[in-house]
């Protein structure tokens, strides 16, 4: 099968590629990395989105970074509520800030995801975070800083577990894999080992021929939409009606997204059920729809997402992928 590879940044990188089949050589863009990681560092904790609903999450995000030979610095108010929030925007912008700020503290763990990381953006100080890079971790809502941080200071940060989620082996071993070892990773799903199936059934990735989606989508018209020139866009989601991916996939194409991508990698898009009613299209349906047209290399079933084994992404690192492989890989190192 012909191998088609682009060089692109993930998901939200500036970066220039040339399209058409074959290898396509890609400008780096002004990118910002943060310092690597070591056992030791102190990371922060912090709740930008919804509220933690359970005190043993928060200690249990603290016990984990601890497992993995972190000193922990919670921040001033991750535990706090405000309705759904974790507290009102300014404190958990302010937690953000100092975070940043603070020259003992190396990353910031973001313990869950859900809502209102979004209400935080008029409020972060981009020129801190531009002085004082630092590795960002989380995922779901959590897009809204990693698109933020990439538009206005090109910090590559990155799309992975939060702190309170499961932080199984397959989640540590990326992680000392990508954090401790700053290995340049090939992100590919690992085989089905159900020895009672003839061929395999789970973990498998499609080609298309031809973060998170819904907080994406928000953040169009806005200025802190990152560029999307000559990128690998990766995308997931959980608990959306197909009506509502194939709405705001027009969203994106409507606003020329789409058509600047270099690449598509649809991840996992957790119960996303149709609802009742006349029917629905399928989500294939909707990505032959949408993403087949662009004659660009695209693929899904990544493990990225609402899944419990889920890839570490660097939004901003230079990548190559190969779809119909259903894999990319790192080319450069993602820490200064």
């Amino acid at each position: 099968m012909h191998r088609r590879q682009f060089l692109g940044g993930a998901m939200a990188a500036s970066l220039l590629a040339l399209a058409g089949p074959g290898r396509a050589r890609a400008a780096a863009a002004a990118r910002l990395l943060p310092p690597a990681l070591r056992p030791g560092d102190t990371v922060g904790l912090v709740s930008p989105s919804s509220a933690t609903d359970d005190r043993l999450k928060l200690q249990l995000a603290a016990e984990a970074m601890q497992a993995l030979g972190f000193e922990v610095r919670a921040g001033e108010h991750y535990g706090n509520r405000r309705g759904h929030l974790a507290g009102s925007d300014a404190d958990r912008a302010g937690d953000i800030n100092r975070m940043f700020a603070d020259p003992k503290v190396r990353a910031l763990v973001c313990v869950r995801g859900g809502a209102g990381a979004a209400r935080l953006l008029p409020l972060l100080d981009y020129a801190l975070i531009r002085r004082n890079p630092k590795v960002l971790l989380g995922y779901s809502d959590i897009t809204a800083l990693h698109c933020a941080i990439q538009a206005r200071t090109g910090l590559v940060t990155f799309h992975g577990p939060i702190g309170a989620g499961s932080w199984n082996r397959f989640v540590v071993d990326q992680f000392r894999r990508v954090f401790f070892e700053r290995e340049l990773l090939e992100y590919r799903n690992p085989p089905d080992d159900d020895a009672d199936e003839l061929v395999p059934r789970r973990n498998r990735t499609m080609t298309i021929r031809g973060g998170n989606l819904s907080v994406l989508v928000g953040l169009a018209g806005s200025p802190y939409l990152p560029a999307f020139d000559g990128a690998i866009l990766f995308l997931e989601d959980v608990e959306e009606a197909p009506y509502r991916v194939d709405r705001m996939l027009t969203t994106l194409k409507l606003a020329g997204v789409l058509d600047r991508i270099a690449g598509f990698i649809f991840g996992q898009c957790t119960d996303c059920e149709p609802g009742a009613g006349y029917g629905s299209l399928t989500l294939e349906q909707i990505l032959d729809d949408h993403v087949r047209p662009l004659g660009i290399p695209a693929y899904r079933g990544a493990q990225i997402g609402h899944l419990r084994e889920q890839f570490i992404v660097p939004v901003g690192g230079q990548v190559e992928m190969d779809a119909d492989a259903g894999t990319f890989r790192l080319l450069e190192p993602v820490f200064s």
